[in-house]
């Protein structure tokens, strides 16, 4: 197997509501709700917002949804500053995303903070002055 992430899928309550979350934050697409599914594009994955209940059916028919709460999962999003992380938070949040934990210095040597998207999946918004990124804006992690 090739050590690859070809698409992170969410399950979403409401797919029309995600997806103007995701477009106002400036996620490009050319896909629609009305498609059943929505595929964003971003350097290297794609995100794709699912019905949550078609999901956990795809899954495995039958397959209750969990309750809300910590997954033991995050997403995030690193920037090549410490101005545009409070730039994205503050994004986030007048695109209807929820501030769970404002940007601050953090333990291991960085800036971060997190939001949650209506779904509530945890997004770190973070920067590290060692950080490099490559022409597409993938992190560097060499």
């Amino acid at each position: 197997m090739e050590a690859r992430i070809s698409i992170i899928t969410l399950g979403v309550a409401d797919l029309s509501h995600s997806y103007d979350f995701y477009r106002q934050l400036g996620f490009p697409t050319h896909s629609h709700p009305e498609e059943g599914i929505v595929f964003f594009s971003t350097a290297g994955t794609r995100l794709a917002l699912y019905p949550i209940d078609a999901l956990a059916d795809d899954i495995k028919p039958g397959t209750a949804v969990a309750e809300t709460g910590f997954g033991g999962i995050t997403l995030a999003h690193n920037t090549r500053s410490k101005e545009e992380v409070d730039e994205v938070l503050a994004l986030a949040e007048r695109c209807g995303g929820r501030i769970v934990k404002p940007a601050q210095d953090v333990f291991w040597g960085g800036y971060s903070g997190y939001f949650a998207d209506p779904d509530n999946y945890l997004w770190e918004v973070a920067y590290g002055d060692c950080w490099q990124f490559d022409d597409n804006g993938s992190l560097v992690l060499d």
